[in-house]
């Protein structure tokens, strides 16, 4: 297989990845979308594939790869299957800090033996500084998308007694302060592999990393997890787009690019919806403020409650019904209810409507995959 083929097969890859985007963007296209997606991925493994075999010159090549691919994909379509839709934010957010890790591990391998990736002759020749400057880049946003997607992760859950995994915000005095500086060292130390290729500052540039993925997400309370893991999906881009500069795939740069582009316009668009600055979300600095008195302390008003009864006589006698819902319908699975109640005032001849924000739910469009079911 020459390379032309190769790259006209990814190119074919990334225009069914595209189609894909496209497709899910409306509920109507979203199964298209869906077949776009799995066919762009199995066009652009099985590329991969060949493409290792003729590297190695033997099919032997592919030994580790099956491997995984039956192992990752096994786990994968199990926990899939098994899965509650309640706990689909968890799910996403594990796939992210999956990401995050594989980006990390293929860094340093292409580190520690750069010769392997062909990005040098032979061992021992230095790396080019463009190639350094890439394989920073995708390890250092790897390793904040795993450590910020496991605190995204436990957040989510919320059956773990860990302190940074609760759903409320974890502050301290000086905490943005210190991210600046852990952010800073971070870059330095990335600057430092740059310039003299040690393999101590890269590891380094590594742990500092990590770390700075979990202060940048523990400030985030769980009602803000949808831009959380939207922030994180683009994160998870952006080093798979690193990544395949360094080793000189195209389809990984193209496919990275897909993701992290998206997930920053759709992070974009809710922190507009919730009034937040963009910047600061990305920098993990829109929780709640150190020392800050508890939001909406001064704005407390009295609740009219109502019974049962009382919400069947105003909706009964309504002309137009609007529903909006919010993460108690998800954590009481009232989705069905919901719809039942819905098509029972439709048949009164009742117009219902459904208002959803963009930022309801736990994860991006969590509310829109409930009603879909």
């Amino acid at each position: 297989m020459s390379m032309n083929t190769v790259t006209l097969l990814y190119l074919v890859a990334s225009v069914c990845f595209i189609q894909a985007l496209k497709g899910l963007s409306h509920p109507t296209t979203s199964i298209k979308g869906n077949v776009f997606g799995m066919l762009g991925m199995t066009i652009a493994v099985l590329t991969t594939a060949a493409l290792i075999v003729q590297l190695a010159g033997s099919p032997l090549g592919l030994g580790w790869v099956l491997v995984g691919l039956v192992v990752g994909g096994g786990a994968g379509a199990i926990m899939a299957q098994r899965v509650e839709m309640t706990k689909m934010p968890e799910l996403v957010a594990f796939m992210h800090s999956m990401i995050g890790l594989a980006a990390v591990f293929i860094a340093i391998a292409a580190v520690v033996e750069p010769q392997a990736f062909q990005i040098v002759a032979k061992a021992g020749d230095p790396i080019p500084v463009g190639n350094r400057l890439e394989l920073f880049l995708g390890a250092a946003i790897g390793a904040i998308t795993f450590s910020g997607s496991v605190i995204a992760f436990g957040k989510l859950s919320g059956k773990y007694k860990f302190r940074l995994f609760q759903g409320a915000p974890v502050v301290f005095p000086g905490q943005h302060m210190l991210n600046l500086l852990i952010g800073v060292g971070t870059i330095g130390l990335g600057g430092l592999y740059m310039a003299q290729e040690s393999q101590s500052a890269f590891a380094l540039m590594l742990a500092l990393a990590f770390v700075l993925g979990v202060l940048i997400i523990i400030p985030i309370g769980g009602a803000d997890m949808p831009v959380v893991v939207s922030m994180l999906n683009s994160y998870s881009g952006w080093a798979a787009a690193g990544i395949g500069f360094s080793l000189n795939n195209s389809m990984l740069i193209i496919a990275g690019s897909l993701v992290g582009s998206s997930g920053a316009i759709l992070s974009y668009i809710m922190c507009k919806a919730m009034n937040r600055s963009f910047f600061s979300v990305i920098l993990g600095g829109f929780g709640a403020e150190p020392g800050a008195a508890v939001g909406g302390a001064q704005e407390q008003r009295p609740v009219k409650s109502g019974s049962a009864d009382d919400a069947a006589y105003i909706l009964a006698n309504a002309e137009t019904v609007v529903i909006v819902p919010g993460y108690g319908l998800a954590v009481a699975r009232a989705q069905h209810a919901v719809n039942e109640l819905a098509e029972k005032l439709m048949h009164k001849g009742i117009t219902v409507k459904y208002a959803i924000h963009p930022v309801a739910g736990r994860m991006p469009g969590h509310m829109n995959v409930l009603l879909a079911e």
